[in-house]
């Protein structure tokens, strides 16, 4: 009976982390589909693309939260850490390939559409131990403004729950189980940003942060030698 419940406990996380609330909030605030815009993906970064950085937020609060209940409902239910553990993985697995978004791509095969698991993940680690996530967000938020690309930044979230659980199971006896949920959470979110990736390596991934800023304000210093040589060019032309 009890593994009836844990499996029920896990399709429910499931299916609640597939509720694609980015691509509600952006339809009722735009009319659009979030899938249309840049990346196509449904969680806060798209969506603040999409309509701007409130639905952003609120979707990015929205997909926390979603994730985290699995975690407090599972605590409700059972003793079982696995399942504890299992079930925000399950809520990532259902927001990046919500059973909700599933349609057929160019060639005719189904897929399943949703976010890359960024903020899924970080509910989980907020349910699994709340204070992780005042280590968390700082953290984050610095590696956003000096690294400079939000794809690192989302990654970042599952390898600091990985080390900050796997602390507190080597210093105060937490459960060993919660460093799995590190593990595969982000192994999760690399799947997803596997695009990101590759436009990382190839140099080509969005700049955000003081890094863009300083290559934004240096862009104009470098045109300004160019041009006075442009202009003394003309007048040797002009004189000669």
């Amino acid at each position: 009976m009890q593994i009836l419940i844990d499996a029920g406990i896990l399709l429910a996380s499931y299916l609640f982390g597939a509720i694609p609330f980015g691509l509600i909030i952006v339809k009722l605030m735009t009319g659009k589909d979030v899938r249309t815009v840049e990346s196509g993906r449904t969680g806060g970064t798209n969506v603040a693309r999409a309509a701007g950085w409130v639905a952003g937020l609120l979707t990015a609060i929205l997909d926390v939260l979603k994730a985290a209940a699995t975690v407090w409902l599972s605590k409700a239910v059972t003793g079982n850490e696995w399942v504890h553990v299992l079930a925000p993985i399950a809520a990532i697995l259902g927001h990046n390939y919500s059973v909700f978004l599933a349609e057929r791509d160019a060639r005719g095969r189904w897929r399943l559409r949703g976010g890359a698991g960024g903020a899924a993940s970080l509910g989980g680690a907020l349910g699994l131990w709340a204070p992780s996530v005042l280590i968390i967000l700082p953290i984050g938020a610095l590696i956003y403004y000096f690294v400079g690309y939000a794809s690192v930044t989302t990654m970042s979230v599952a390898f600091l729950a990985a080390i900050i659980f796997a602390v507190r199971a080597l210093f105060y006896h937490a459960p060993w189980e919660y460093v799995l949920y590190g593990v595969l959470a982000e192994i999760l979110l690399i799947l997803a940003l596997l695009p990101n990736i590759k436009r990382l390596l190839n140099g080509t991934e969005r700049l955000h942060g003081w890094r863009a800023k300083r290559l934004t304000t240096n862009a104009p210093r470098q045109q300004k030698p160019v041009e006075k040589s442009r202009s003394r060019s003309v007048k040797q032309e002009n004189a000669g």
